[in-house]
């Protein structure tokens, strides 16, 4: 199959190119108008897959649940906003829960599926600190051991992709560096750290933030707490979220522009409620209510529990809203995340050799087709 477009996303820049895939690859990339093409989106903009690492559920789904089928209706529909991978994230629970919902992942991870592609977990909680628990079920929260992870990662079938941690909570940062010897990539994040303890986390590992500006210290000129570590860590990951509510949009531009090009990831955030009107729904046994704004929040509370947000108008959002540079802006939904989860050497680029996985865009960022490993997945 060729397509070609007037702006193709290659080396940072659009340029007018024709992609060539050959199965699950992009084969070649050759010119404009050098060979006879499939289809031609003219100057709609064509850019790499783009890939949420942090998602809790959607279309009535949550990752807890731990049903196949409810991941495969997920992963279905997530091209329609541009996504072709993502890693399921768990809420604290009760390790049975846990443990369930890990090994459908890992299940799901074996099969051959319509949608986007999951490439692993990420275990948001439970070792997380109380008093910035968010919509995190407290009563779950626990002290980090290697002994308890060591066999959520067993169940997961070693696909723990990433961790978020309370550095702080983490004695001697034992949890901290055993996981990211094993490559599992440890965020700080629900954590109450002071900017001196986020350094030694990072120093004995950690290598991302966990939705930043939410669930974590605050900045202050005296102490400067993990969000001024997240922008002064520049070569440190952090995740953001871009729906306008969880973060305003001067915040979401300092953030980013601090953080530069290539250690921003732009996340969903989302839950169940993602694709369901206004309503009361359930978070790891907890009620939170989806209102006008697209957010979700604890019942009766103003506490954000997490969005509804689609990866395209976040996509958007930052561009034309937190006037983040496209480049910038691009990377954190394509080479960013892809190289937070080490998956950079096939995903996240328009390269051959690389996955195809290719999201059209016109020009009010409405996907117009997605490919994932090489097959349309829009009508």
């Amino acid at each position: 199959m060729l397509i070609q477009s007037t702006r193709v996303w290659i080396a940072d820049q659009f340029s007018a190119a024709q992609i060539e895939v050959d199965g699950l690859k992009i084969k070649a990339i050759y010119p404009y108008n050098n060979k006879k093409v499939d289809v031609d989106y003219g100057d709609q903009r064509i850019i790499p897959g783009m890939i949420d690492v942090h998602c809790h559920g959607a279309y009535g789904f949550d990752t807890n649940d731990g049903e196949e089928s409810g991941l495969g209706l997920w992963a279905s529909k997530l091209p329609q906003e541009g996504i072709t991978a993502f890693l399921p994230t768990t809420v604290t629970q009760g390790e049975d829960v846990l443990k369930n919902a890990l090994k459908n992942v890992a299940h799901y991870m074996s099969k051959t599926e319509k949608g986007a592609q999951v490439l692993g977990a990420n275990f948001e909680g439970p070792y997380l600190n109380t008093k910035f628990k968010g919509a995190q079920p407290e009563q779950f929260i626990a002290a980090p051991t290697v002994k308890q992870f060591k066999e959520y990662q067993n169940a997961a079938d070693g696909n723990i992709k990433i961790i978020t941690l309370a550095t702080e909570e983490d004695p001697d940062h034992e949890l901290t560096r055993f996981a990211s010897e094993q490559g599992t990539v440890v965020s700080m994040g629900h954590s109450g750290a002071t900017y001196d303890e986020a350094l030694m986390a990072v120093a004995n590992g950690a290598r991302s933030m966990t939705h930043v500006f939410n669930g974590m210290t605050g900045f202050h000129h005296r102490e400067p707490g993990l969000v001024g570590a997240a922008m002064r860590f520049r070569d440190v990951y952090g995740e953001i979220i871009t729906d306008g509510n969880h973060v305003r949009w001067a915040a979401i531009n300092n953030f980013v522009m601090d953080k530069g090009p290539n250690y921003a990831v732009m996340i969903t955030d989302s839950l169940r409620c993602k694709g369901s009107p206004q309503g009361v729904y359930d978070l790891g046994g907890q009620s939170v209510e989806v209102r006008a704004n697209g957010s979700a929040y604890l019942v009766g509370t103003t506490t954000l529990a997490g969005s509804t947000l689609k990866f395209n108008e976040g996509l958007r959002n930052l561009i034309e809203y937190a006037q983040i540079p496209v480049n910038y802006a691009i990377n954190m939904v394509t080479a960013n995340p892809a190289r937070l989860i080490r998956v950079d050497d096939y995903k996240g680029k328009l390269v051959a050799g690389f996955d195809a996985d290719i999201v059209v865009l016109d020009n009010d960022y409405k996907v117009v087709q997605t490919y994932c490993l090489g097959k349309a997945q829009l009508k």
